[in-house]
């Protein structure tokens, strides 16, 4: 080709892709480098603008040091860190929506399991609501109606409709969602609080007959409850380290995840973070070295980190329930005192403790449906139809083909929906906060984002912004790089 006719090819390229590079650019590019060089300036608008000029200084890493020693910081951090906790139940949640989806589409009933345990979510909502002093009549006729809409339209749908109702949160504005949950979370006229102070007074009836049991009993049983845990995925780790199918870095990661609820329930009884760190370890130390006693009978595992992103999977499920039976276990004790004075609704987003949760459960609600179910049934659809028969043959349970079959296929996808996951929870939360609680009440909701935002255009600190932009920054780098590394495993390491 004509050198000539080469030059007028390129730039004929060049003209298309101008708009979109030109967009980058002015919108992409050139703010990172702005940001980038701004961090290490005490760029302040107050300061430095078409009214003031005071020269603007470099200050070197001074706006990090500064960024370390804030307690805003570290504040806003931990409540980035906490609204993570939610993504276990939303992957969960997603998880079975999309078993759910699958058998409709493929025209199966629901297993027993299945059903019963549907059956015992109905019941249960419905006893409920009939102790809170609901009308029976109203109940019936509520969840008759639901139910009946709901299973008559996914039948004629083909599982459409359900598929729509699941993924229907996922197409709602933003902002217009807050104001809605805002309103549902009234202290005074909300529909949430409406429901709970009846349901609340039959709690705390119920506990003020039976102290004994919420000071004793439920500890003891939250006890006995963590210690089958912790023998459960000791015995499990052991298994997979004797069988080659897990790293030293993946027993490692298992150990450590029983030892976190340790280290929270030490910090929480008084314990300084040191020693409650000190004491998680050791405990872990003592797992990971229970675990690995014995030699491999069947061969050694590829790799230190083989097995890893499964456990770390699964740690997104464990860790969440451990604090759970770790809260029972805190709670219990204190729960027939505070009966004495009755239980109240919460002022959801008026009380310091109870932000963080209100905010984690309208985030649950719209993130069972959203694309990571969609992911899910993308997954589900790819398991070979082979396994499942082999299974059959073997006369194997739902419950074994799901954990032996089902869970390990999908192991790299729930690895990738934790990491984005995590990802996106690290730089979200701006606009529910923004909307909801302005960041309150006392910093509460306040989320790193929501910092970046209130240092940068609140109060004028730009450089200083940018600071905490950049750290932000590389925890998510982090966490890509961890995605990149173990995301691309295949379904049997």
């Amino acid at each position: 080709m004509k050198p000539r006719r080469r030059l007028q090819r390129w730039l004929t390229g060049v003209a298309f892709l101008l708009p979109n590079i030109a967009g980058f650019c002015a919108f992409t590019l050139v703010p990172l480098v702005m940001s980038f060089a701004m961090a290490f300036t005490n760029w302040d608008i107050l300061r430095h603008n078409l009214f003031r000029h005071d020269p603007l200084r470099f200050v070197g890493l001074a706006n990090f040091a500064r960024l370390f020693a804030d307690t805003e910081f570290w504040r806003d951090l931990g409540n980035t860190l906490f609204f993570l906790l939610g993504l276990p139940f939303a992957i969960a949640g997603s998880l079975i929506a999309a078993l759910l989806l699958t058998r409709v589409a493929k025209g199966r009933a629901a297993s027993g399991p299945l059903l019963a345990v549907a059956t015992i979510v109905l019941v249960a909502s419905a006893a409920v609501l009939v102790v809170g002093g609901f009308s029976r009549n109203g109940v019936l006729g509520l969840f008759g109606l639901m139910a009946g809409a709901v299973l008559v339209a996914g039948l004629l749908s083909g599982g459409t409709a359900y598929r729509t109702l699941f993924y229907l949160p996922h197409f709602t504005a933003g902002v217009a969602t807050f104001v809605l949950w805002k309103k549902l979370y009234n202290p005074h006229t909300g529909p949430f609080n409406t429901a709970l102070a009846p349901v609340l007074d039959g709690v705390s009836a119920m506990v003020r007959a039976a102290p004994a049991f919420f000071t004793y009993g439920l500890p003891a049983l939250c006890g006995c409850a963590a210690v089958a845990i912790v023998l459960w995925q000791e015995n499990r780790l052991r298994r997979r380290w004797e069988d080659g199918e897990a790293g030293t870095a993946a027993i490692a990661a298992g150990a450590v995840t029983l030892a976190l609820p340790l280290a929270c329930f030490l910090r929480w009884q008084g314990w300084s973070l040191a020693l409650a760190l000190g004491a998680a370890a050791a405990a872990a130390g003592l797992l990971f070295g229970v675990t690995v006693r014995r030699p491999r009978p069947w061969g050694r595992a590829r790799s230190i980190d083989a097995g890893l992103s499964s456990e770390l999977s699964l740690a997104l499920v464990g860790v969440p329930l451990l604090l759970a039976i770790t809260g029972g276990m805190l709670a219990g004790p204190a729960l027939p005192a505070m009966a004495v004075a009755g239980f109240e609704p919460p002022n959801w987003l008026g009380e310091y403790a109870w932000a963080k949760p209100a905010l984690m459960i309208m985030a649950l609600w719209a993130a069972i449906g959203s694309n990571s179910m969609i992911l899910y049934l993308a997954g589900l659809s790819n398991i070979p139809p082979e396994l499942y028969e082999a299974a059959d043959m073997d006369g194997a349970s739902a419950m074994q083909r799901f954990w032996h079959i089902t869970w390990p296929q999908l192991a790299p996808v729930t690895f990738f929906i934790a990491v984005m996951g995590v990802i996106n929870g690290l730089q979200g939360g701006f606009e529910m906060a923004r909307t909801m609680t302005l960041g309150g009440p006392a910093g509460a909701t306040t989320t790193l984002s929501y910092f970046i935002f209130s240092q940068g255009f609140e109060t004028g600190r730009l450089g200083y912004a940018s600071a905490i932009a950049w750290v932000l920054f590389g925890l998510v780098f982090v966490f890509s790089l961890v995605n990149f590394r173990f995301g691309n495993r295949d379904v049997n390491d």
